[in-house]
């Protein structure tokens, strides 16, 4: 499993210019699962990534969680995560997990999400998605698992 996190001020993702899903200030994760992922692995990744203390304390220090600010969380798939580049100049995906597996596990990381009761909205599945990212700062992290 491999995430990107970033912290924004706003974030939203459309698919043939609808909005599916849009966040005030928070966090979007993009996420990509590997075949050696499993549900196991999820809870402790979305713990690692909601008590990420990335969000500026009254100081102006990165002191604070999501949870310590009241953030969202914008979820979106992206098996281009797991594109290896090591070699030649075709990334190549073989090890990310299939669709059906990866759609599962991805489901199960919005339902974790959702468990420690933070408001999280998601792309679609599969589809082509325009993501509109607010970065703040920029803060971005890659969270693996």
């Amino acid at each position: 499993m491999k995430a990107v996190v970033q912290r924004v001020s706003k974030a939203s993702v459309a698919v043939e210019g609808e909005i599916v899903g849009s966040i005030g200030r928070g966090l979007v994760v993009l996420i990509g699962f590997s075949r050696q992922d499993s549900a196991h692995d999820i809870p402790p990744l979305v713990d690692k990534i909601l008590n990420l203390r990335i969000f500026e304390d009254e100081q102006g220090k990165m002191n604070r969680s999501l949870f310590e600010v009241g953030g969202e969380v914008l979820v979106v798939s992206q098996f281009t995560l797991l594109g290896d580049t090591r070699r030649g100049r075709r990334p190549n995906f073989m090890d990310a997990a299939s669709p059906d597996m990866a759609q599962k596990l991805y489901e199960e990381f919005v339902q974790e999400i959702q468990r420690q009761k933070v408001k999280v909205q998601t792309g679609r599945f599969q589809a082509h998605m325009e993501v509109q990212i607010y970065n703040d700062g920029p803060v971005t992290l890659i969270v693996e698992r």
